[in-house]
């Protein structure tokens, strides 16, 4: 049993205020358990009795089942554009039978909500009955922060679930903190995933939930599409983590390693397809001294370590790339808004004008993250270790280019005190960073 506290949180801050609560996050991320066991368990604690809270889940053959009384001359699953949704006129007649003390209030908890056809015009007419308190999880592309601003007209409010942090998951674990932290860097924050009690059951997990979830939704949805070609971009993206990409990109490797002829269109919109189902993020570059973003290349991350490394069967494990991931949806949880950052330097050639005095070009280079939240910017660069002056000099360069003085962090997988160096930049190891909340303020 996992806490999710933050996310407690939200919804204890967010009930009885007249808005729609939408839970979205990926599959299998724990939104359903988050409403139904924790915050259920919550209502009941404080005075909310049991037949005031309504749970309803639109992908529970069961729960389905209870609506065939209702109309019975209308079938219970309608078709709706090449998907199956449930009927909701026999939807609301439910909640009208269960919800008939108009002096009560009302938690009605919907899970999936994306398969009740019409649902947006449903939540809109239940929220005009003010003894409905309405929450409702969701795991698709009708889930994006900006769908939901635009079709509810400002009457909901947007809670993401991410995966487990890793304090999420360390607090049930009865591993050493470094042993923890290899674990979770292998096998990432599904709750699922992290509850197999082996190592050979946590990959087998994965695998089965990425084949049998993730990728099974992408096809369903999109039912023309070769599921091949979806499973093999989703591999190259996988292997290209944290790496600058685009679509071009993708499509000369799937020239010269699968001698495969896929368009980049295709692959935008692919990419576009795995956004959608929450499985990973387009994170753009952002020229710091022009302060201006930069289209393309960009970089993705997924939306949790273990789906990535099972969707290559955990066979190419670079951890370079895993923990700049997890660092990346730790600064996510911690309430930032993050881009890769981009620093043009003057660099020194070998070559001679006819002063002979020597040239310098410009060059690009790299800031893992610029990290915002309100009024305030961070750097952060992350390292799996430094252990050479070459290795150093590749990781404060662009630090030192930076022309303003927020806060320049550096975050590397080796252990050792915080502390300040020289020219003061915040060096920190990873397990601190994770396991300390404030570790960036």
């Amino acid at each position: 049993m996992f806490k999710r506290e933050k996310y407690l949180n939200q919804l204890i801050s967010a009930k009885d205020n007249h808005l729609i609560k939408v839970v979205t996050g990926v599959r299998r991320s724990g939104k359903s358990y988050l409403l139904n066991t924790i915050f259920r368990k919550y209502l009941l604690a404080h005075g909310i009795k049991e037949k005031q809270i309504i749970m309803f889940a639109f992908d529970s053959v069961e729960d389905i089942m209870l609506l065939d009384q209702y109309i019975p001359e209308e079938p219970t699953r309608i078709s709706v554009i090449r998907d199956e949704k449930v009927n909701e006129k026999k939807f609301i007649n439910f909640i009208k039978d269960r919800t008939k003390q108009s002096n009560i209030k009302y938690y009605l908890l919907l899970d999936e909500i994306q398969n009740l056809n019409r649902f947006v015009q449903v939540l809109n007419s239940l929220k005009n009955h003010d003894n409905y308190d309405i929450y409702v999880t969701g795991s698709n592309s009708r889930f994006l922060s900006s769908d939901i601003d635009t079709e509810f007209r400002g009457r909901a409010i947007r809670i993401h679930l991410l995966p487990l942090t890793f304090n999420e998951y360390f607090a049930n674990s009865n591993s050493s903190p470094s042993t923890a932290l290899n674990e979770y860097i292998r096998y990432g924050g599904i709750p699922l995933v992290q509850l197999e009690k082996t190592d050979e059951n946590k990959s087998l997990s994965a695998i089965s939930i990425y084949k049998e979830t993730y990728l099974k939704d992408v096809i369903d949805r999109h039912p023309l599409v070769l599921e091949s070609n979806i499973d093999e971009t989703l591999r190259v993206i996988a292997s290209m983590t944290s790496s600058l990409i685009n679509p071009t990109k993708i499509e000369d490797t799937f020239k010269s390693t699968y001698r495969l002829k896929l368009s980049n269109n295709v692959i935008a919109n692919y990419i576009k397809w795995f956004q959608e189902a929450y499985l990973l993020n387009v994170v753009n570059r952002f020229d710091i001294k022009g302060r201006k973003y930069i289209g393309s290349p960009y970089k993705i991350y997924f939306e949790d370590v273990g789906i990535r490394n099972a969707i290559l069967n955990f066979r190419e494990v670079d951890e370079t790339d895993l923990i700049e991931n997890v660092v990346y949806n730790e600064l996510r949880y911690r309430g930032y808004n993050v881009d890769v950052g981009d620093v043009v330097i003057k660099e020194k050639t070998n070559r001679l004008d006819k002063n002979k005095k020597p040239i310098y070009v410009d060059k690009n280079v790299e800031v893992d993250f610029v990290a915002n939240k309100g009024g305030k910017t961070v750097y952060v660069q992350v390292a799996l270790r430094i252990d050479s002056d070459k290795k150093k000099e590749q990781e404060y360069k662009s630090l030192r280019n930076i022309p303003d003085s927020f806060k320049k962090v550096i975050i590397v997988k080796e252990e050792g005190k915080p502390y300040y160096t020289n020219e003061g930049f915040y060096r920190i190891s990873l397990l601190d960073f994770l396991t300390n909340f404030e570790s960036l303020d």
